[in-house]
């Protein structure tokens, strides 16, 4: 299937699932009333599918990578946070654990893609033109 899209992309896709699990975690009474780790936590799961998102659109290999290297490691900050969210009794080690894997396995998809996109023969969309755009 060719990706038109971000939306397309499977690293895209899984990112925005953690991140509806990251609000369900944050959603807990306990949670809400750390207005600053909650917050912290949602903006480092946000940051990980609109790096994507952003990168993508930028339409070059070079500038997408950047941005997958920031999705990255907003991947490392939300596992780093959800020790403190683990330590402090807002989650369940099962929630945590759960969260940890999918992180660590969200954040080896990032690596994958990033691999990929360094010996990919295709550069992107302002590669790709071969004649010009007449308005």
């Amino acid at each position: 299937m060719a990706v038109k899209n971000f939306e397309d992309l499977n690293v895209w896709k899984q990112a925005r699932q953690l991140t509806q699990e990251v609000y369900r975690l944050t959603k807990t009474e306990k949670f809400l009333k750390d207005f600053g780790l909650r917050d912290q936590i949602r903006r480092a799961a946000i940051s990980v599918m609109s790096n994507i998102a952003e990168g993508f659109e930028r339409g070059g290999n070079q500038e997408f990578v950047q941005f997958l290297y920031v999705a990255k490691a907003s991947c490392g900050e939300v596992r780093s946070q959800l020790y403190v969210a683990l330590d402090q009794g807002y989650a369940t080690t099962n929630d945590t654990e759960k969260l940890l894997q999918l992180f660590r396995r969200l954040s080896g998809m990032i690596s994958n893609l990033i691999t990929y996109l360094r010996e990919s023969d295709m550069k992107g969309e302002k590669f790709v033109r071969s004649k010009p755009i007449l308005r």
